[in-house]
């Protein structure tokens, strides 16, 4: 099978936009079987899924899976739009939903998750209390932040305060459960996915958020490093490695390329973002 993967289009967004449409028309003139859109294509609110996945006119299987950011929306509720919405409204528009439903052609089989994170690749280094990351708020920021003041105690370090950052799905997403929960539930999700592969297939699989820690971005300033601990989890990979059948793990999120041989798979991060988007081919 030749396989087409894309990650991280972020078509409403205006400094992303131009180049989204760039890039949809490399997909659509791309030499593969299948197509594979490893989220945040766009945000689900205002019809941005009805305006951008019928531009892309791939004629083979597309496949879609969800990224964080598909959950944004100002609506109450972001794990009821996740679990009964989008997959309505990505199937009527002619896609595959990958997740817990499982592609299967020939000898090959797609598999899929959005992932999530859990904190653990937050540095320790920091040594920001368990509490910060639950609220998707730094120290420095939660001293700013009328709403969040009451996070801050004597436990904190001394420089703490200088990290100033926030992450946004605490804004936008309301999963009504904590992110450790989420991800678990997604991790089982994935293993049912798994489990109705046929065996002897040989199976590749997508995952919006990093599951490896080989694919990280490198370490930078205290806020950006603040931000690791929502790019995914090495649960995720953990999964992934106990099926000898997985040859090759695609993910995004990060906007950071990267490429890893881990055992007995190929673990690759499109790297797409905001200023570059990339498109992989290649036979699987």
């Amino acid at each position: 099978m030749r396989l087409a993967v894309t990650a991280d289009l972020h078509f409403n967004h205006g400094r992303s936009h131009s180049l989204a449409r760039e890039a949809i028309d490399r997909i659509n003139a791309a030499d593969a079987d299948v197509l594979l859109v490893v989220g945040d294509t766009t945000t689900a609110d205002e019809g941005q899924l009805e305006a951008a996945l019928p531009l892309i006119r791939f004629r083979g299987p597309k496949l879609f899976l969800c990224g964080n950011h598909e959950l944004w929306t100002r609506r109450a509720d972001s794990y009821e739009l996740f679990s009964a919405e989008l997959p309505a409204r990505v199937r009527s528009l002619g896609w595959h939903w990958l997740e817990e439903d499982p592609f299967i052609a020939n000898d090959v089989a797609i598999v899929g998750s959005v992932g999530w994170y859990d904190y653990s690749y937050a540095p320790t280094s920091l040594n920001v209390p368990h509490r910060f990351y639950a609220a998707k708020v730094s120290p420095g920021a939660a001293a700013h932040l009328t709403a969040y003041q009451h996070l801050l105690g004597d436990d904190l370090p001394p420089d703490a305060l200088d990290i100033v950052a926030r992450w946004n799905d605490g804004k936008f997403i309301k999963l009504h459960r904590s992110d450790e929960t989420f991800l678990r539930e997604r991790l089982d999700a994935l293993q049912r996915s798994l489990g109705r592969v046929p065996a002897g297939m040989r199976i590749v699989a997508g995952v919006h958020h990093i599951p490896f820690s080989q694919l990280l971005p490198p370490r930078h300033t205290p806020a950006w490093d603040f931000a690791r601990a929502y790019l995914g989890s090495d649960r995720i990979g953990e999964l992934l490695l106990q099926d000898a059948r997985i040859t090759h793990v695609f993910c995004g999120h990060s906007h950071f390329a990267a490429d890893a041989r881990i055992r007995h798979l190929h673990a690759i991060n499109i790297g797409s973002g905001y200023r570059h988007k990339s498109l992989w081919v290649g036979d699987v």
